[in-house]
């Protein structure tokens, strides 16, 4: 029986660097004999302009139904003004929580052929592999209560409440030790526990899931550290595990490392190994129509399906080497050219698939 795979193009650049990722899975299909079946679905703003809703029950149900999804981006200031509860981003944060995709992983790894594109020097960066392990679906982002309010004096005042409960701390603490068993085995715990009572607990959690894990070197470091840290030696790091917003932060801090936030791509797990994955870019609205954008990212996050959700691991690898192969023959977006000259979203996807087939 076949893979069923849903398609989420979303809004933006989405569909553009979709329709690239498409071109992969199907040379894959035909060429490599991966049996999966695509089928495609409106999510974020492009939902909400269909249906009214950035998160239809057929979107949703399929993805229910699916083993593994490919999303593009949500969102865009067309859409700023509806209530929140309206907006592209709820589409996609209903759908992490409604599948429990608690576990985000967002490597950052700086390809050699772009250590001249980082913002640092390339003796700092050159052989960068970092994995930043975010807690997805609990944290600010998600507790309750939360809103805006006028108090007794007139005044406006907005609130959010930053919770989580034990079960949560250790299922993405153990994800993070999992991954941390593959690699270097060195997971760095990131908080910021001498302020809040959440990170207390959060390092108390860590530090009792360690004991399960004893060939694991365990470190702590606060948010505000490892931000500095991580542009002053990332290379120190093997894999980070923190909490839902500074996950969100960090690990875009740590594209920047990369080059360009255009090829970084991310995975979002259940407890399962069920996951949908995503460039961690957003939908980039100044560039949607113009071919521009960088597919790299989403290209790699189908790398990352196959690997994770689909265990396809020689597939895997081949879509990572036909990325290396096209950057080795000098091939680059706008956003990695470093003033040189580019390619656009199409020929860089076919460039990809050229290299698969070769």
């Amino acid at each position: 029986m076949s893979t069923k795979i849903a398609i989420l193009p979303g809004d933006g650049i989405g569909p553009e660097i979709i329709n690239e990722a498409v071109k992969v899975l199907e040379c894959l299909q035909q060429d490599h004999s991966l049996d999966v079946e695509l089928e495609t679905a409106a999510i974020g703003g492009a939902a909400y302009d269909e249906s009214g809703s950035p998160l239809p029950e057929s979107t949703l149900n399929l993805c229910k139904s699916a083993e593994a999804i490919l999303l593009g981006a949500v969102g865009g200031p067309q859409y700023e003004s509806l209530e929140r509860e309206l907006r592209p981003e709820k589409g996609l944060l209903g759908l992490r929580s409604e599948l429990e995709l608690f576990s985000n992983l967002r490597p950052a790894i700086l390809y050699p052929q772009l250590a001249n594109a980082s913002s640092l020097k390339p003796e700092i960066v050159s052989g960068l592999d970092i994995m930043i392990v975010r807690e997805l679906t609990g944290g600010i982002y998600f507790g309750q209560p939360r809103g805006i309010r006028t108090l007794d004096n007139g005044e406006k005042e907005g609130y959010n409440t930053l919770v989580y409960a034990e079960h949560e701390i250790e299922r993405i603490a153990r994800s993070a030790f999992d991954v941390a068993m593959k690699r270097g085995k060195k997971v760095c715990s990131v908080d910021k526990a001498n302020v809040l009572e959440v990170s207390e607990l959060w390092r108390e959690v860590m530090v009792r899931v360690s004991k399960e894990y004893p060939e694991v070197e365990l470190s702590h470091m606060y948010v505000d550290n490892a931000s500095m840290q991580l542009v002053k030696w990332p290379k120190q790091f093997d894999v980070m595990v923190t909490k839902n917003m500074f996950g969100d932060i960090l690990s875009d801090t740590a594209a920047m490392l990369t080059g360009s936030i255009g090829m970084l791509p991310s995975a979002s797990l259940d407890k399962n190994g069920k996951g949908m994955y995503e460039p961690i870019h957003g939908s980039a609205p100044d560039i949607a129509g113009t071919n521009k954008a960088n597919p790299l990212a989403t290209i790699l996050s189908v790398s990352m399906m196959l690997r994770y959700s689909l265990n396809k691991t020689e597939l895997a690898d081949r879509i990572e080497q036909a990325v290396s192969d096209v950057l080795d023959q000098g091939m680059r977006t706008e956003d990695i050219a470093d003033g040189g000259s580019f390619v656009s979203t199409q020929e860089m996807g076919d460039a990809v698939v050229n290299a698969l087939k070769a």
